[in-house]
């Protein structure tokens, strides 16, 4: 009895451990908690073009709606809804996404208050309202968001005094709440920029820029000295006085210009570079780590050719380990661009960090010299999809179909992210295999987005510089230096392929039919039906037939010569899912090729595109116009067909 009694111990124990995890999650009816706070989101907001559609009460698994991110647990950690249009109030069931770390809602129509229960938000990172209509005052529970960094909601009618509650805010690197109808005092906010222009009441109606508050000016008693004068000091003695008094005011004006040229920089200078390493090692740029280049030289043992990763068009990565045995790779940029400047470098650091989403490498951190531009990323353990497509484990290939399925998915989260759910947009600009990496779970990560336009800005006053590789670059890119996220949807075509065939996309493989460019090739067995032939030999024919058909339809959607004939991501994921191929597909083959801009006639084929001389350099990488090696391998040819 004793025994029996043990075991409905135990059971009874862990039954209540069970029913406590999930009451963390679940409501009494046993629906996801989450899911009942989203719901609650999507019914107060007015959702024009039914933006929201995935979002389903009766769900049990919201991960898998549109414009919501997860981690790797299940919980929901980003909420990506801007410039959809999107009007009606932010519910305060909000606050019951107790894991959010990004909520951008910025430039859409939402009214009403902010709710103050996402001051719950414990885990907040990001919160953008901008360039809406909420009114109200802002709710004194941020200052409990201890994670907070990134805090804007300029642009609203928002009205009454900033909370003291902000100025307990320690790792703030930007509050922005100009132009709104913010009245009363400012309390000391800890942010590196912190912006209040366009409020009446603060700033005054012509005030231009009021982000500042300069310290009161020396002042000093009207006609002091002339009280202290006696009737019989000699001219003399009046005169060093008057010389005496001058000095002084005017060594007193010097003083006080001084003072505020000072404050000035120290509020606005941005501490970058890593010199004579005089800074606090652990310093923060809001949740991004500054290294000095000292202690990643020391993590890469002096940047040891035996630790690459791996090496592109933007730089060398190397394995690291940090002091606390923290496993990263440091990509090494080789073209650092120094005269894009300090600031700029920064601001578009900035914008990658804010780009949060499980299918993203999202960066850690990042160093600085006056020489050198590196970056610090989360190791995965796994590499990069080009390289495991060419691997075994025990005789098997490393990523089998169910896998290459998965990853298309992935890649196609990642990229939908990236062009539709951030604000500004961000375009990759050079899609392909060795630029997915695997974490531990062969997840699909999308790595070095946003470095294209980090590295360009010496041309933004030219047609920007074309990077990529060749093979996987869009006709028009090639043709113009313009990107476009359909750009990125070329080639994510052309990855579909590497996927399925495991092969390059400058393919020199020893059988006639292989040797050129694999679109082409592609297209033509496509045409004959020899889709079989298409697919990768390591898989020895364990591949779904039908999934096949539907990934090549997908892939030569996407790889359309005319930019606007593709697909956008949020369609291509639709036609991944099984939704909406069949006439996607059909409409394509009513399309007339058409004739392009930049030629006579459009060619047919993307060999057309690719002079011969650059067949020669296999996945040959590009850095721009200015570099007159990469030009004379490359040029845009325009035959009559």
């Amino acid at each position: 009895m004793e025994g029996k009694s043990f075991w409905q111990w135990r059971i009874g124990f862990l039954f209540l451990a069970l029913m406590e995890t999930s009451f963390a999650t679940l409501s009494p009816t046993g629906i996801n908690y989450e899911v009942v706070a989203l719901a609650n989101i999507k019914a107060a907001l007015h959702d024009p073009y039914n933006v929201l559609e995935s979002w389903d009460v009766n769900s049990v698994d919201p991960c898998s709606w549109r414009m919501v991110t997860c981690t790797n647990d299940g919980y929901v950690s980003s909420l990506g809804l801007p410039s959809q249009s999107l009007s009606g109030t932010l519910s305060s069931g909000i606050g019951n996404l107790t894991n959010l770390q990004s909520v951008l809602l910025q430039n859409n129509a939402i009214s009403g208050p902010i709710p103050a229960a996402i001051g719950r938000l414990e885990k907040l990172q990001t919160l953008d309202l901008s360039n809406n209509s909420f009114s109200g005052e802002i709710p004194a529970s941020l200052g409990d968001l201890k994670n907070l960094n990134y805090l804007r909601l300029n642009n609203n009618s928002i009205t009454g005094s900033c909370p003291e509650s902000l100025s307990n805010l320690e790792g703030l690197t930007l509050v922005d709440l100009s132009f709104n109808n913010l009245s009363g005092s400012l309390p000391k906010i800890l942010a590196r920029t912190f912006k209040v222009i366009g409020n009446p009441l603060i700033c005054g109606p012509k005030a231009d820029n009021c982000s500042a508050v300069f310290p009161e000016p020396l002042s000093l008693p009207p006609d002091g000295l002339n009280g202290q004068s006696d009737p019989g000091t000699s001219g003399r003695h009046r005169m060093a006085i008057a010389f005496g008094a001058s000095f002084a005011a005017a060594f007193s004006i010097i003083i006080i210009i001084a003072l505020l040229v000072w404050w000035r920089y120290r509020r606005n200078q941005q501490i970058f570079f890593d010199v004579n390493e005089q800074y606090d090692r652990d310093a923060c740029l809001g949740h991004l780590r500054r290294f000095t280049f000292k202690e990643l030289r020391a993590a890469t043992d002096h940047f040891n050719s035996k630790n690459i990763l791996g090496s592109g068009g933007f730089g060398i990565v190397y394995k690291g380990f940090l002091n606390d045995g923290t496993l990263v790779a440091v990509k090494r940029l080789k073209d650092y661009n120094a005269g894009g400047g300090e600031i700029q470098f920064q601001t578009e650091v900035e914008t990658i960090s804010l780009a949060v989403h499980k299918n993203l490498l999202r960066l850690s951190g990042f160093c600085t010299t006056e020489n050198e531009r590196l970056l610090v990323y989360p190791y995965m353990p796994n590499g990069n999809v080009a390289s495991r497509l060419r691997e075994h484990i025990h005789g098997r290939p490393a990523l089998d179909w169910a896998r290459r399925k998965k990853i298309a998915l992935g890649t196609a989260r990642g990229l939908l992210y990236l062009h539709e759910q951030c604000d500004p947009k961000i375009i990759h600009r050079d899609v392909k295999a060795a630029n997915i990496l695997l974490d531990g779970d062969f997840e699909a990560v999308v790595g070095d987005f946003g470095l294209a336009k980090l590295l360009d800005h010496r041309d933004s006053h030219v047609t920007t510089a074309v990077r990529g590789t060749v093979g996987h670059i869009a006709p028009e890119y090639l043709s113009t230096g313009q990107s476009s996220e359909k750009t990125d949807v070329f080639g994510f075509g052309i990855l579909l392929l590497e996927l399925i065939t495991g092969q390059k996309a400058l393919n020199f493989g020893r059988a006639t039919n292989q040797k050129g460019i694999m679109l082409d090739w592609v297209k033509k067995l496509h045409q004959e039906g020899k889709l079989n032939v298409l697919v990768d030999k390591d898989l020895k024919g364990n591949f779904d037939r039908v999934e096949l058909e539907e990934m090549v339809q997908v892939a030569l959607l996407c790889t359309q010569f005319n930019p606007l004939h593709r697909p956008k991501m949020s369609e291509v994921m639709k036609m991944l899912e099984g939704d909406g191929l069949a006439e996607k597909w059909e409409a394509s083959q009513k399309i007339e090729t058409p004739r392009s801009r930049l030629c006579e006639n459009h060619p047919q084929r993307y060999s057309d595109y690719i002079e011969e001389s650059s067949l020669v350099v296999e996945a040959m990488e590009l850095s721009g116009p200015s570099d007159k090696r990469a030009n004379s391998r490359v040029r845009i040819t325009c035959n009559n067909i």
